[in-house]
């Protein structure tokens, strides 16, 4: 029995996490912070969690002109991060989503 595999390797086929931590203490600094935001999304990054984003790209050089863009555009304060995994590592990761309900002060996981 044959088995199909698909084109694109687990090993080359990879995800790009941006991670970032701006201040927002000022007006001028949660213009920064929404500014940065937007360009992720409007670069076609999907919201993991607050201040984590992520794009899947076919392979690492895919991914090469959408880093230099992102580091070409980076606010002046505060901490940014870009990762890049395999499709493979991404696939071990584990998740735990948890829900608190306010007025039960009940949490479910």
């Amino acid at each position: 029995m044959s088995v199909n595999y698909s084109p694109r390797s687990a090993y080359k086929t990879m995800w790009l996490f941006v991670f970032f931590d701006l201040p927002t203490l000022t007006r001028e600094q949660r213009k920064e912070h929404t500014k940065f935001r937007k360009l992720l999304e409007k670069t076609g990054f999907s919201r993991a969690q607050f201040s984590v984003y992520l794009k899947f790209f076919s392979s690492e050089d895919a991914s090469l002109s959408i880093q230099k863009h992102i580091k070409n555009k980076l606010p002046e304060m505060g901490n940014i991060r870009l990762l890049l995994v395999t499709d493979r590592q991404f696939g071990k990761m584990q998740a735990r989503y948890c829900m608190v309900l306010r007025f039960h002060f009940l949490f479910i996981c």
